[in-house]
């Protein structure tokens, strides 16, 4: 009996203490060091806008910069940005490393193109929101790009 009121209360401190706020780690315009490919090392993301959606929970938009991702169509062969990616707050969690900038620049309107576009087929349910780490997303946006594969 004493141990499961230790467990119980153990679990009803653990729930207590949980973040029920809503509230997020993340504001627009910070810079943050991420969990990278190898060889991009340097590379980082820069939050774009939060939102909340009833269906897919807390969407963080991002860009990454300071990449070295293949691209055939480049002058120099290589792409050094993704103007936006839309992302879930756990799979941001699990990419971040630490804050990089905290200045909180706003995104300035071509950062936020990729985004009017994204918003526009996300409300007709032709867009997602990744679940994957950030690494992932450029490993696998790198494949696409190559392959000349740009599917929904």
């Amino acid at each position: 009996m004493i141990r499961f009121l230790i467990l119980t209360i153990t679990a009803l401190f653990v729930i207590n203490c949980k973040d029920n706020s809503g509230t997020t780690k993340y504001t627009v315009g910070q810079e943050w060091n991420y969990k990278t490919r190898k060889g991009e090392e340097n590379s980082t993301l820069k939050i774009l806008k939060i939102e909340e959606y009833p269906e897919t929970g807390k969407v963080i938009h991002i860009s990454v910069n300071r990449l070295r991702m293949k691209n055939p169509a480049s002058p120099e062969g290589f792409s050094q940005t993704l103007s936006h990616i839309p992302i879930s707050e756990e799979a941001l969690n699990k990419s971040i490393t630490k804050v990089q900038n905290e200045t909180k620049k706003m995104p300035d309107s071509t950062e936020m193109d990729g985004y009017s576009y994204w918003k526009k087929e996300f409300d007709n349910g032709n867009a997602g929101v990744f679940s994957i780490p950030v690494s992932e997303i450029v490993k696998g946006m790198e494949r696409s790009i190559v392959s000349g594969n740009y599917t929904k």
